[in-house]
């Protein structure tokens, strides 16, 4: 991760996500970047690592309205959506709103719910909007959802299919703290530091003008061919079976921007793209069976791609 200053309304949000969360300030950097630049997270890992405390600690540090879904395998889409049910007063159907409804979203085990209902939330994060009996109403904004699933539990669930899949900006795991993060989160269990007590360091309008400002990043025209080489090296990779879309393309100039302009500047370098590529590039790949039967992973070839490709060395900002 670069280590340059960040922006400063931007970096207290970190620290108070650092407040309730030991450790964790790339993850917490990553789930800001996804925020500021639209998208979404896949949080894949482990229960009992912070993923529900990590988004509700930056829902409460932005003052946006959280909501918690957890699927199951009989959840149904109108358990997410809401429904519309007949008024007799009024003569009229009246809607009910889900819990979709949010600002930011944890979709807690996506992976252990029916397709039919996943695709209800992944249609509401692609479109920005749902239906509901031929009525279509607006997601409030910001809408950011984190939607987490279990790796160890197989059987019974529901794998996202690769399509879908590539409707998150980026997937990242918490992973387990070290010994001595792990005393440092018994110490603060012991005082009770609860997320509740947080404040808000910007409002939801504060945020949704950073997200407009982050559009104006500049991206040089190097730094998009630079983009374009690393993904048409995955299409041709002899262990990938399917590479990056343009959508991936596009996601990681748009996340780029975001972690530029967290990072205090104006302007998107090689630097960033490097560290990004992984979280936004390994979901989006299908390996090949013998690359999987021979313990390789996405993000290994992500990786080994990225050092492949000759870097920019213009240069950039003044």
């Amino acid at each position: 991760m670069i280590t340059e200053t960040l922006h400063p309304k931007l970096g207290d949000i970190i620290e108070n996500i650092e407040k309730i969360m030991i450790g964790k300030r790339k993850e917490a950097v990553l789930c800001l970047t996804a925020l500021l630049a639209g998208g979404h997270v896949l949080l894949e890992d482990v229960p009992g690592v912070g993923k529900t405390k990590l988004v509700k600690s930056l829902a409460k540090s932005v003052n946006a309205q959280f909501k918690r879904i957890q699927f199951t395998p009989d959840l149904l889409p109108s358990d997410v959506l809401g429904v519309s049910i007949y008024n007799p007063k009024e003569m009229e159907f009246e809607y009910r709103p889900g819990p979709i409804m949010g600002n930011i979203i944890l979709a807690d085990e996506i992976n252990r719910t029916s397709p039919k209902t996943q695709s209800a939330l992944l249609e509401g994060m692609e479109e920005g909007n749902i239906t509901i009996d031929g009525v279509t109403y607006p997601l409030k904004k910001p809408f950011f959802v984190m939607a987490t699933q279990n790796p160890i539990e197989y059987e019974g669930t529901y794998p996202l299919p690769e399509a879908q899949l590539d409707r998150f900006l980026l997937k990242m795991k918490m992973g387990y703290p070290s010994i001595q993060e792990e005393v440092e989160v018994l110490t603060r269990a012991q005082a009770d530091v609860s997320v509740e007590e947080l404040e808000p360091v910007i409002t939801t309008d504060e945020l949704q003008e950073y997200q407009k400002e982050i559009r104006s990043v500049f991206v040089d025209e190097t730094i998009k061919e630079y983009i374009v080489h690393i993904v048409a090296r995955t299409r041709n990779h002899p262990h990938i079976y399917l590479g990056v879309s343009p959508r991936g393309s596009i996601a990681i100039m748009k996340a780029a921007q975001a972690y530029a302009f967290l990072h205090g500047r104006e302007y998107v370098i090689p630097d960033d793209i490097q560290f990004l590529a992984p979280y936004v590039f390994a979901h989006r790949l299908i390996l090949k069976s013998e690359a999987r039967y021979n313990g390789i992973t996405a993000e290994q070839l992500v990786n080994d791609v990225v050092r492949t490709v000759k870097v920019p060395i213009q240069r950039y900002g003044k």
